[in-house]
């Protein structure tokens, strides 16, 4: 809920509210991101949606807009700590973006930390990590913030 939120509510809610405030956008049939199994088993998770889900892209220094072409974000990645290190991150990378371009988005940016710049700890690594998005055909296409990349990549209609 961090990025769909603006500071003061995320604080506002934090804990139960923020859980019931996820649950409604799914019981309301809105898709938030997209879930990993590794052998039937949830694994990692991708939010993924259009930027204006995510308002606090807009106060964001490191998400500031590079033009006003309608994009898709990916904000944020959880892995369980056991799948760590399998390359999950890629894979649910991949997935963002052909979920993206079947709901017809023609463009898919994320604001990850660049390991080049800024050693990420597990914590850190939230919201991607610059090589992993490189893998999976993104570019860059500006930087806002020394160890913050904005990357993208144009997706192609299948």
């Amino acid at each position: 809920m961090w990025f769909r939120q603006t500071g003061a509510e995320f604080t506002a809610n934090r804990g139960e509210a923020n859980r019931q405030a996820m649950c409604s956008i799914v019981e309301a049939g809105e898709i938030p991101g997209l879930l990993a199994y590794v052998d039937g088993v949830p694994a990692g998770w991708v939010s993924v949606g259009p930027r204006e889900a995510y308002p606090r892209l807009e106060r964001s220094r490191a998400a500031k807009r590079v033009d006003s072409e309608p994009v898709w974000s990916v904000v944020c990645f959880y892995t369980a700590a056991r799948y760590r290190g399998r390359g999950l991150m890629r894979r649910l990378i991949e997935a963002a973006a052909d979920y993206a371009r079947e709901q017809g988005a023609a463009v898919i940016e994320a604001y990850p930390k660049d390991a080049a710049l800024l050693k990420p700890t597990t914590g850190a690594a939230y919201v991607g990590i610059s090589g992993a998005f490189t893998a999976a055909g993104f570019v860059e296409v500006a930087r806002h913030q020394p160890a913050r990349p904005l990357v993208r990549r144009t997706l192609k209609p299948e």
